[in-house]
């Protein structure tokens, strides 16, 4: 997979992924934090090559690279019981991504995850957008700091993870105010597909519904923003506790 943007490479870096070559743009004046990000990577041993601006950025098909362009080895997804070995609290927090399909909601999830302390996402093998060079650019390079766990069934890890003493919530419409539910323990929650929602099956495993309310009547707020919402006010009451 190839990825760019010198904050994303560094983040690469900084969180042990398998760089296999980079590709560094020639600047005339190029800045400390560049010649700096140059230097991590000789450190390193990874190879490297120097090529012009238009070439780095023809590299991604004419994105802006920023003058920094990596290939890296597939990206390393987790098994779900990896994830629940690295951690071992009772205070655990996960979410679940039911059959997300735009790669732009996708990272942002990721990253509004990141910042509110969850300790790893979700996503079912078939009909999910996986993790690809348009996720780690709109995460900004934080995907690689969270595990990403890939399913065959969703329903059936709901399961397991109620086996293993977690509260599953799905967000969708008709449920208990989010701020009203206890957030306590082990928790996970659910948000679904862009259009479809959560799958029946799904919904029917968890143990409750929670929903944002609306002052006005929509059908729905787009599933990066309510996923933001629901993770940051869980930080903010679990923090307070």
């Amino acid at each position: 997979m190839r990825i760019y943007g010198r904050k994303i490479l560094k983040e690469a870096l900084e969180n042990g992924i398998p760089i296999k070559k980079v590709y560094f743009a020639q600047f005339e004046k190029p800045s400390k934090d560049f010649l700096h990000l140059i230097e991590l990577v000789e450190k390193r041993g990874i190879p490297y090559k120097f090529v012009s601006k238009k070439k780095a950025d023809n590299l991604i098909h004419g994105e802006k690279s920023q003058g920094a362009v990596a290939d890296i080895e597939e990206f390393p997804y987790f098994t779900l019981e990896e994830a629940l070995q690295n951690f071992n609290s009772t205070n655990r927090f996960v979410v679940l991504l039911d059959q997300i399909q735009d790669p732009h909601n996708f990272g942002a999830i990721i990253r509004s995850a990141v910042g509110a302390g969850v300790d790893f996402i979700v996503i079912p093998k078939n009909n999910s957008v996986k993790v690809t060079p348009a996720v780690v650019k709109v995460s900004a390079g934080t995907v690689f700091k969270i595990p990403i766990v890939i399913v065959t069934n969703l329903a059936r890890t709901i399961e397991k993870l109620k086996e293993k003493s977690f509260w599953v919530y799905a967000a969708t419409m008709g449920g208990k105010s989010y701020y009203e539910v206890d957030v306590s323990g082990n928790i996970g929650v659910v948000f679904g597909n862009e259009g479809k929602g959560i799958r029946r099956l799904v919904q029917e495993k968890c143990d409750a519904i929670i929903s944002i309310p609306m002052k006005r009547n929509i059908d729905s707020l787009n599933v990066a923003v309510s996923a933001g919402i629901i993770m940051y006010d869980i930080m903010r009451r679990r923090d307070n506790k």
